[in-house]
């Protein structure tokens, strides 16, 4: 049953609670990601109040003078279209509600934020970083070695990853199901080295006696299970112990190192797509600079005129 439409008489600064109220209960969005949405909006906030124009009824001649206060600012292009999404977002919860009839933001461009080829480390630094996980003293040790091979194998984000039960690794399945963004299942291939690694893991950390836990790689927090936090400072130690700069080293490097070397070695996009859980094959196109690169050296180790030198004489 679909809840009643906002009073329009509310207080402008109500209907941005009501819209953070929505994404926490309907989408079960994070703290940080609140935070951000509130920042964001009370920026918009004040700009449009000094224009003369409440927060929920701003035009889109005041969202378009925003996007050009944020670059005249010199707001970096990806921080102005994360406001922009914001915006957008709140734009069609009041059209939804019924607060206004129309949604200033949809004929809106955002600012285009330049794409970066992932930071991936070699394949001779993956093993590195693991034989320095495996140096990590105590339970530590196997702990940081599983969470490098499980990322590193399945292309895993850290929200999946440190949410994984711990009946997601049996040991006559090659394949684990994932929820990933949106809710949305995918199953991932996983090696048996990983597979191994992980039921290691657990193994070293479970007391005699203990129950058997709910969690892949559980902990004391709150939630049950390692958090991002601590799987990002797991990481940093294992790169520490493998000489490596920890500034280098995340989960999101590893998902990254990841895709690189499967297109390297002959993956093609799509496959690629299915395994990292993006929605839209243009997200997994970014890899297209792997495939370029790989493309150039094939020319020029094997054109006959693609060596310095070649056809001459």
């Amino acid at each position: 049953m679909a809840e009643a439409p906002l009073p329009h008489g509310l207080p402008p600064g109500r209907h941005v609670e009501a819209f953070l109220e929505m994404l926490a209960a309907e989408r079960a969005a994070a703290r940080n990601t609140l935070a951000a949405y509130r920042a964001d909006l009370s920026d918009f906030a004040g700009f449009a109040a000094a224009r003369g124009s409440a927060v929920h009824q701003a035009d889109a001649a005041t969202l378009r003078a925003y996007l050009a206060h944020l670059a005249d600012a010199g707001l970096a292009a990806r921080t102005a279209a994360r406001r922009l999404s914001a915006l957008r977002q709140f734009h069609r919860f009041l059209v939804r509600e019924g607060v206004r009839a129309d949604d200033p933001t949809e004929l809106l461009e955002g600012p285009r934020a330049p794409r970066s080829l992932p930071k991936a480390l070699t394949e001779a630094e993956v093993e590195a970083l693991i034989a320095g996980a495996a140096r990590l003293p105590g339970a530590r040790g196997p702990l940081a070695v599983a969470v490098v091979e499980l990322l590193y194998c399945s292309g895993l984000r850290a929200s999946e990853l440190i949410a994984l039960p711990a009946g997601a690794l049996r040991p006559d399945a090659d394949l684990i199901a994932v929820r990933g963004k949106g809710g949305r299942e995918r199953l991932v291939p996983i090696s048996r080295r990983a597979r191994e690694a992980a039921l290691a893991a657990l193994a070293a950390r479970r007391k005699p006696g203990a129950k058997p836990a709910r969690w892949l790689f559980p902990s004391r927090a709150a939630n049950g299970h390692l958090t991002r936090q601590g799987l990002a400072l797991l990481l940093k130690d294992a790169a520490l112990a493998a000489g490596l700069d920890p500034a280098r080293v995340s989960p999101h490097v590893l998902r990254h190192s990841f895709a690189s070397h499967l297109l390297g070695r002959g993956a093609d996009l799509r496959s690629l797509q299915v395994l990292l859980g993006h929605a839209d094959i243009a997200t997994t196109q970014i890899y297209t600079k792997v495939l370029e690169e790989r493309l150039r050296k094939v020319v020029a180790e094997h054109h006959p005129l693609g060596r310095d030198g070649a056809g001459a004489g």
